[in-house]
Order: structure tokens, then C-alpha cells, then sequence
């Protein structure tokens, strides 16, 4: 009679520079999109819990902010959330991207050398260079102490299997610590305020989209078939909101268009959602707007 089949689980933060692909590589394992992604940095500003679940394993990400010197009090929160999300962890996963490699990687790596778990880098963006530069950066790495060092590509797959079993293969022998089917502890209402913010950062110029907080003030179900949602964008100066609504309200259209999909994807329903736009100068810096725009900064 075969011996019965070890369980490995454990809490696996995800760290590395701004705009590695932490959220598209989570996101990708996960095989749903729990953490919103774009291409502009620090797009990830609370610790988001992603869950996946194997016939051999739970993995119990924590999509962390991505690590910088913080310039404002909201900077500060994320980088808050960072620290917490290395309590207690079981393996910790850094991510590095491969076609922008710098002194900032490095020195993150070096800060996770006295971390006594297992430690996996995961090279991402392999899909954008040639071999020999994987390569190249494999062997920067390589005296970091990883206990292993994968190459992937969020975009196109390419290295995600192996990326889960090493991770598996690292994690101890554990319970499940989440049902099968829950893939985030993320409320609805956060979800839906983060994929509005999302479109903000797809559209916006680079000086605007880091100045926008999103509060929900209202999902309210009508039926079966209809969720009404309010949300009001805020802003830091009034030059911004005239860019946010656009000519004719043009560029708040799309952005609600775009937004309305995905959240009517998210929430099974058809949704009306109406948005505001509203001037909060230097929010970042204000400890009663970042609460309840959803930054708890009491740390």
C-alpha cells in the first residue's frame, strides 16, 4: 500500500523593485486576476493575499508593494505593508526583471541573505531578451543565496510550472489553510475600487495616476442582474482633474467604460457605475485620507 501524498503549504510574500511583475506573475499562477498590473511603477499600494491551491500544495501569496524610498506618508504605508508581509513567511519569492537589471535588485537580494527560509528568485520578462542575457543575469545572482533561481514570463507562461514546483518543493509540510475555490481575501469593494484605478494608470499621464485615490461611496445590488456602484476619484490639483475628465468628459467615459467590463466580469452581474472626480490636495500626505481612501497608516 503507497504511502499517502504530503501536503505542502505555507505563506510565500512576493518582493522586488517597482514594475518587476509581481502582480502579473501572482495573477498568472493564480490563473485569475486578483492584483491589478500596469506598466507604470508602484501600482500594487496595499499587500494583496492571492491563493493558489494543488492536488499537492497551497500557496498563500503576498503581493507586496513594490520596494523604494518612500516620499510621501501613502510611500510610507507600502512600505509598512512590506515589512508585515515578511512575518511570519515560509519561503519568500523575489522578483527581477530581466531587461532591467539594477543596483536596486541587488541590494534587496543582500537584504533577504539573513532570512532563514527557503529563498526563490524568479527572473521575469525572458520573453523580451535573448538567451544569453538570461544567462547574464542568472550568474548575478547566483551567490545570493537562492536555493533556486527560475526563469519565466508572466505573459507568455513560459517557466510558471516550474516556478510552482520549486515553490512546492520549498514550502514544509502543511493544512489547507484556505477552501480549494478562494483565490483572495480581497472584499469586493476594495476589487472594484483598485480596477477603476487600474484604468486611471492605463490612461493617464505619468505625473497623474500615482496622485489618484479611488473611494467607494455605494455598491448597491437592484436585482439579480444589476449592481449599482458610486465611486468618486481624487486628485491633487485641479489641472489633474480637467486631464481626468477630459474634454467633454471624454477620457472619464473611457475609463468607466473599461472599468464597468472588467467589474460586470468580476461581480456576474450588468453594472451601472457612475464616477466623480474631486480635488483632495496632498491626500498622500493625510492621515485621515489615506484611512478612508483604504490606507490604514497607524503603523
Amino acid at each position: 500500500m503507497s504511502a499517502e501524498k504530503k501536503f505542502h503549504s505555507g505563506f510565500i510574500p512576493i518582493v522586488g523593485k517597482p514594475n518587476v511583475g509581481k502582480s502579473s506573475i501572482m495573477n498568472a499562477l493564480i490563473g485569475e486576476k486578483v492584483a491589478i498590473v500596469s506598466n507604470r511603477p508602484q501600482t500594487t499600494r496595499n499587500r494583496i493575499m492571492g491563493v493558489v491551491t494543488t492536488e499537492e500544495s497551497q500557496f498563500v501569496f503576498l503581493d507586496t508593494p513594490g520596494i523604494h524610498d518612500p516620499r510621501t506618508r501613502l510611500g510610507e504605508y507600502m512600505m509598512h505593508s512590506v515589512k508585515d508581509a515578511m512575518e511570519g513567511m515560509d519561503c519568500v519569492l523575489m522578483v527581477v526583471d530581466v531587461t532591467y537589471i539594477r543596483e536596486k535588485d541587488l541590494d534587496i537580494a543582500r537584504s533577504l541573505a539573513d532570512k532563514k527560509v527557503p529563498k526563490v528568485l524568479a527572473i521575469n520578462k525572458i520573453d523580451l531578451v535573448k538567451p544569453e542575457e538570461i544567462l547574464r543575469v542568472t550568474a548575478e545572482f547566483a551567490d545570493m543565496g537562492f536555493d533556486e533561481i527560475i526563469p519565466v514570463s508572466a505573459v507568455s507562461g513560459s517557466g510558471l510550472t516550474e516556478l510552482s514546483q520549486s515553490l512546492t518543493n520549498h514550502l514544509p509540510e502543511g493544512p489547507k489553510y484556505f477552501p480549494e475555490d478562494m483565490m483572495t481575501d480581497q472584499p469586493e469593494r476594495l476589487l472594484c475600487a483598485e480596477i477603476i484605478r487600474e484604468k486611471t494608470l492605463r490612461h493617464l499621464r505619468d505625473e497623474i495616476p500615482h496622485g489618484i485615490g479611488v473611494e467607494m461611496m455605494q455598491i448597491e445590488k437592484l436585482s439579480e442582474d444589476l449592481t449599482e456602484i458610486h465611486a468618486t476619484l481624487y486628485c491633487e490639483r485641479d489641472s489633474h482633474k480637467r486631464i481626468i475628465i477630459g474634454k467633454q468628459g471624454s477620457m472619464l467615459k473611457v475609463i468607466g467604460s473599461e472599468a464597468r467590463t472588467d467589474i460586470e466580469n468580476l461581480l456576474g452581474t450588468h453594472v451601472n457605475l457612475k464616477l466623480w472626480v474631486k480635488i483632495r490636495p496632498d491626500w498622500r500626505n493625510n492621515l485621515s485620507d489615506l484611512k478612508t481612501l483604504g490606507y490604514d497608516a497607524k503603523q
